[in-house]
């Protein structure tokens, strides 16, 4: 995907829904993403990048079982002030979401996942 892509999905994903704070698209390394104005980040551009850089180590270990419980969505996580969702995207490429704790984050996934299979 070119940046203009992540551009687009990183715009398009902030816009379908209120409560998100945060969407970040991590491919080869690089890291695309914007915040709801108005906003201030939880994590430093580093803090997020490290924390992306795990996600991808995660997910890849999500892989390992799919054969026996199925091909991985996606994984949401509760923290103390946000819902943080990551969707895989392209070969590699994952999609991080956060939101706030009042947010409806299962339709917000839905949301997310019609988006994510526009662009795969």
């Amino acid at each position: 995907m070119i940046n203009l892509e992540y551009e687009k999905i990183c715009d398009e994903i902030l816009e379908c829904d209120k409560k998100i704070r945060y969407v970040g698209m991590y491919d080869y390394g690089e890291l695309y993403d914007k915040i709801r104005p108005g906003l201030k980040s939880h994590l430093s551009k580093e803090e997020t990048e490290l924390s992306l850089s795990q996600a991808i180590y995660r997910w890849s270990t999500r892989k390992k079982t799919a054969e026996k419980i199925g091909k991985p969505i996606f994984a949401l996580a509760k923290y103390e002030k946000i819902y943080r969702i990551t969707v895989p995207i392209g070969g590699a490429g994952l999609i991080l979401i956060t939101t706030e704790l009042d947010a409806d984050v299962i339709e917000i996934v839905n949301k997310i996942l019609k988006i994510q299979e526009k662009y795969s």
